[in-house]
């Protein structure tokens, strides 16, 4: 017998400490945060909204979503007004002059979302729900 083969570990041995790593990973993956089953754990995604001077950015522009994905708008105005999001249920946001954050839940259908400014009759995002 050589000596070097008594501090290998058997074949055996190397496929169930494999298999203990593999479960403990997938057990730290299993759920979201908080006791959340559904198993999202993606970060909301934040979009700087800015009015100013009667115009506003960002303008139109097209945003992918997942499913369930939170969506946080980080409003800065010059002046107070409100933001319309074409959801079901519609949501009408009313923000003041300065800032504000608003956290929308994560839109639970798939489909095409507009987020606009009724005073200004302009589309600030359009968002594609996956």
């Amino acid at each position: 017998m050589r000596i070097d083969s008594l501090h290998r570990p058997s074949r055996a041995a190397s496929i169930v400490a494999g298999a203990v790593l593999v479960a403990a990973a997938l057990a730290g993956c299993g759920g979201g945060q908080d006791g959340d089953s559904s198993g999202s754990t993606k970060d909301p995604v934040v979009v700087d909204v800015t009015f100013q001077d009667g115009k506003v950015t960002p303008s139109g522009e097209r945003l992918d979503l997942a499913v369930g994905q939170e969506l946080d708008l980080k409003v800065k105005a010059d002046e107070a007004g409100e933001i319309h999001v074409h959801s079901d249920p519609e949501q009408e946001l009313e923000y003041p002059a300065g800032t504000k954050t608003f956290e929308l839940d994560g839109f639970e259908r798939p489909g095409q979302i507009v987020v606009e400014s009724h005073t200004l009759d302009v589309v600030i995002l359009q968002l594609e729900v996956k």
